[in-house]
């Protein structure tokens, strides 16, 4: 069951939902001035992390393809003079009419494409020999956040209506070095887990309710929303209490993140 994407909800925290992209594109060793002429960003969300890498390579054509109507709207009123499309990521590979691309990036999309794995030769089929694909997914599963949220879905009023809800699942760093680098990528894989300090009502919720969360709320009837949605929150903050950071009270919110960046090999300089 797919769901409808609220870019404003996504951008709650932007910027906390942002560092990892950050961290993600500084690990791509590709120079701005020798020859990077595209780039793409598979699951472009709202655009303003695609942003990022026109600055980062300004002479490239920068595209950003995502699967949401909402999103790719938000972004071509947001981010003027790039190219957005609505796309899913397997169709976007699957296209004969592109070219390879200098510069691939798929951040926090991976984990909603049931066997991910099994799509990583055709991404890397997709840069051109020397290039590179970058990577990012959630890796905080087992937290509460999550956790609880089945937990709620599985109760009885609910669980009929959000068996079929689109559910996010990833692997960890060792996982994709050895698959990115089984097809001759030379690989940087690691983990980082952040500590993002979340200010405002039910701030999980809100977070939460933006990604991971938004498939199994909108698979609810209207009259069973509410009550689903207090019974999660109440879990929520017992689990992620409200506590004093500095001079203001805040949540903190553990968020692990899995990430790799694989060059992609250039058969004339292995010869």
């Amino acid at each position: 069951m797919s769901a409808d994407w609220d870019p404003q909800r996504y951008l709650t925290y932007a910027d906390e939902r942002g560092r990892p992209f950050v961290d993600l594109i500084a690990r791509i060793d590709a120079d701005p001035a020798e020859g990077v002429a595209s780039v793409v960003d598979l699951g472009c969300g709202p655009g303003n992390l695609t942003a990022l890498l026109a600055r980062r390579w300004p002479r490239a054509g920068v595209t950003g393809v995502d699967s949401s109507p909402e999103m790719i709207a938000r972004a071509r009123s947001e981010v003027p003079g790039l190219d957005f499309r609505v796309a899913d990521l397997r169709d976007w590979i699957a296209d004969p009419g592109r070219g390879p691309v200098d510069v691939l990036v798929s951040n926090a999309t991976l984990q909603w494409v049931p066997g991910h794995l099994d799509l990583l030769p055709a991404l890397v089929a997709a840069v051109r020999p020397g290039g590179w694909l970058a990577l990012q997914v959630p890796g905080n599963f087992e937290q509460p956040s999550h956790t609880l949220l089945e937990e709620v879905a599985d109760l009885p009023a609910h669980r009929e209506h959000t068996r079929g809800a689109a559910r996010p699942a990833a692997h960890d760093a060792a996982t994709y070095l050895d698959a990115l680098a089984a097809l001759g990528c030379a690989v940087d894989a690691w983990e980082t887990t952040y500590l993002h300090v979340l200010r405002g009502e039910d701030p999980v919720f809100t977070w939460v309710s933006g990604t991971a969360a938004r498939p199994v709320l909108q698979a609810l009837p209207d009259e069973l929303r509410p009550g689903f949605v207090e019974a999660y929150k109440a879990r929520l903050r017992a689990s992620y209490p409200m506590v004093r950071v500095g001079d203001e009270p805040g949540v903190v919110l553990p968020f692990r993140r899995v990430f790799a960046v694989a060059r992609v090999p250039d058969h004339e300089e292995e010869a």
